[in-house]
């Protein structure tokens, strides 16, 4: 995929492996009760586990109720997103405001907002409800996505996923051990691919490999990551992505930036934020 369908599939990517990792709140508030060290399917398993307790695990995320964070997304021709974006953790209600929206919804001049208030998905410009399916379909899209990125450590662990231990890569003088994440299907649809580097030494994902299938997307997509440390949570705020292999090659291709400032937890929001 070659061009500005490439950037575009990049952008709308905030990714459709959001879909694959879908829980249910429900599982989470029983885990969030009862925390027990699972039965590990194999090694794979444990090393995502002993991650997602390095940087804060989904019961960690439930203890802040929720967040707010601006999320700055720049592609190689300079275009660039401004989103402010909250989440309540428990249901997974996503809400997000552009001012600057240079790669979604161009066209629209002034102020887009889209929310999920844990039914429904809505999306305003310049204050006016507008119900144009597409659009709604791309706030399906996008809301679940936006969330899921945030969570997407934590969501490691969540019911329907599947480990393979590739083994060990030494890149730029760090080891890594390896591990393929697979999702189960319930549709017998393809399902995203994911390849995480678990640096040895920090226990943390520095980068990772995935695929975007709902978009044929089946070559991966290469992102690396650095972490904040907020109110006791390591959060993967600075972000870059563009093509790769499956050795993880970076190339010469420009990065797609992705930077999450003022990130602020336990801000008392309410359902009624999330409402249209």
């Amino acid at each position: 995929m070659k061009g500005s369908l490439c950037l575009s599939l990049a952008l709308v990517v905030g990714l459709s492996s959001c879909n694959n990792l879908k829980s249910t709140s429900d599982n989470h508030q029983e885990n969030a009760t009862a925390v027990a060290v699972p039965s590990f399917q194999n090694k794979g398993h444990e090393l995502v586990y002993n991650m997602v307790q390095k940087v804060g695990d989904f019961n960690k995320l439930l203890q802040k109720h929720d967040v707010t964070y601006t999320n700055s997304y720049q592609t190689p021709d300079g275009k660039t997103d401004v989103s402010n974006e909250k989440y309540i953790f428990s249901g997974e209600l996503s809400y997000g405001k552009l001012d600057r929206h240079e790669r979604t919804f161009p066209e629209l001049e002034g102020t887009i907002e889209q929310g999920y208030d844990g039914s429904d998905y809505w999306f305003k410009h310049n204050g006016v409800s507008l119900d144009n399916e597409k659009i709604i379909q791309r706030v399906r899209f996008s809301r679940p996505t936006n969330f899921y990125w945030f969570a997407m450590m934590q969501k490691l662990l969540d019911p329907g996923i599947t480990y393979v231990y590739i083994g060990e890569k030494v890149i730029k003088g760090n080891a890594y051990d390896v591990v393929k994440i697979a999702f189960e299907s319930n549709d017998n649809k393809p399902k995203d691919t994911y390849q995480l580097y678990i640096n040895k030494k920090t226990n943390l994902v520095d980068q990772f490999l995935f695929t975007v299938v709902d978009y044929g997307k089946t070559d991966p997509m290469l992102m690396q990551l650095e972490y904040v440390n907020v109110d006791g949570i390591l959060i993967p705020a600075k972000r870059k992505y563009k093509s790769s292999d499956w050795d993880a090659i970076e190339t010469d291709k420009p990065w797609i930036m992705v930077n999450w400032t003022n990130i602020k937890f336990s801000n008392d929001l309410t359902v009624e934020d999330f409402k249209k």
